[in-house]
């Protein structure tokens, strides 16, 4: 099933967010891809809230990957590969592990540890347009 979210305006992301959270039961890997600046980031953030995580939400470009709290206390994790060099620098955090541990995984730059992805990982695609206009494809 493809579907799409518009988020016209950046008051429309909470919205687009619980829109994303009720077709997909917040369960799962989801690969983020879209350009710099798209809002993989700030769209993960909004999910999170959704979610109802309270913990502060911010990419992990430098630490590679954040963990947050859900309200049961279940960890949600949040990967930012943009910084690494190769699938094998990912493999050695133990991303794997991560991926096989049941628990909702959010990743932005899944493009930089290509066959490390598991096969039932969900392609989320973010555009932006000059206008700000964001589209949400999964």
């Amino acid at each position: 099933m493809n579907m799409t979210i518009d988020i016209p305006t950046i008051d429309q992301l909470d919205k687009g967010a619980q829109t994303f959270l009720d077709a997909t039961g917040g369960k799962g890997i989801f690969a983020f891809y879209g350009d710099m600046g798209a809002g993989k980031t700030t769209f993960i953030t909004a999910v999170c809230k959704q979610m109802g995580i309270q913990d502060v939400i911010n990419s992990p470009t430098f630490a590679i990957i954040n963990e947050y709290s859900l309200p049961s206390g279940e960890p949600v994790y949040h990967f930012d590969f943009y910084r690494i060099k190769n699938a094998e620098e990912a493999f050695n955090i133990g991303c794997e592990d991560y991926f096989e541990s049941g628990r909702t995984c959010f990743i932005e730059w899944p493009e930089k540890i290509g066959t490390l992805l598991p096969d039932d990982c969900t392609r989320v695609d973010i555009t932006v347009s000059l206008d700000g206009h964001r589209t949400v494809t999964f």
